[in-house]
């Protein structure tokens, strides 16, 4: 379900304990968060639960509600160069030129129905990414398009491509002080990842930002739940992102979203499973899924 909240889309998900959160949460942010739950109690919609993050560069908590502790990877931006020469290692700084070395060109692009294409091909190239099936895979181009054309006013688009084919995108996507700009997607194709097209396709969100005075690139979480340490979180990492911890409030609107906050209910299942036990939960996810891939697409 959705409505709109000091002119914010608000979705609110679950049937036994309804937790409402921004639907752009984590990209965009309340101006005035206690306004927000005077308008959410006089809604008449029943809500348990509230939750908002506080956002860039203020990380100490400013507003009296209970919270918890969140996360962001934040890469600071003073300019292209200073990222360029002084916030990535040598060995990330000779990734970015390898795509164009290879053939690759990284442009802006609109979203239209070649690119929207593209991106459907990418999504449905690899069924598992990073040892988990991938969300996206499997979406028809409708779909598609419905996922990618959101908030289309604080939105960019970066291909990469080859051979005028799309192997790689980005989507930026700002919030409305221009203060930070998230990466709501950014994935290539397995096939190239020779050519280090994600890495090109960084460089250039970055350039973006830094041309327009946005001071914060976020990638995501730094770390989901309990994970010490993937693949993923060293690849921000040498891209110069950096853990930022921010507060997460949760506004309990109701007394079954009071107790379900205190009882720790508004929490996913994994988190309260202790990470030595999920991280081998993990290894057997991984290993079904290359198993299942050996006996279905032998080639």
């Amino acid at each position: 379900m959705d409505m709109v909240i000091c002119e914010h889309d608000v979705r609110i998900q679950g049937r036994f304990l309804r937790i409402a959160a921004l639907s752009a949460d984590t990209y965009e942010f309340l101006k005035d968060p206690v306004g927000a739950v005077v308008e959410l109690k006089k809604s008449g919609t029943r809500i348990d639960l509230f939750t908002f993050m506080q956002k860039l560069p203020e990380t100490s908590p400013l507003y009296p509600y209970p919270m918890e502790w969140d996360n962001l990877a934040v890469l600071s931006i003073s300019s292209f160069e200073q990222w360029w020469t002084k916030q990535i290692n040598d060995k990330t700084r000779n990734m970015a030129p390898r795509a164009a070395k290879k053939g690759v060109e990284i442009r802006e692009v609109s979203l239209d129905e070649p690119f929207i294409e593209g991106v459907w091909a990418i999504y449905n190239e690899c069924e598992v990414r990073q040892g988990k099936r991938y969300p996206h895979y499997g979406k028809d181009l409708k779909t598609v398009h419905r996922i990618t054309g959101t908030f289309l006013e604080r939105s960019a688009f970066i291909g990469a491509y080859m051979d005028d084919r799309l192997i790689g995108f980005a989507k930026l996507h700002w919030d409305e002080t221009c203060t930070q700009a998230g990466l709501e997607s950014i994935l290539s194709m397995a096939q190239h990842r020779d050519k280090a097209p994600t890495n090109a396709l960084i460089a250039r969100a970055v350039r973006y930002c830094a041309d327009r005075g946005i001071p914060y690139l976020v990638y995501s979480r730094y770390s989901d739940g309990n994970k010490q340490w993937d693949s993923l979180m060293d690849f921000k990492a040498h891209n110069g992102f950096k853990r930022v911890d921010l507060p997460r409030y949760y506004v309990a609107m109701t007394r079954r979203g009071w107790m379900a906050f205190h009882l720790g209910l508004h929490r996913r299942i994994l988190d309260h499973i202790p990470e030595t036990i999920v991280e081998k939960l993990r290894v057997v996810r991984s290993e079904w899924y290359r198993t299942k891939s050996r006996l279905f697409n032998p080639n």
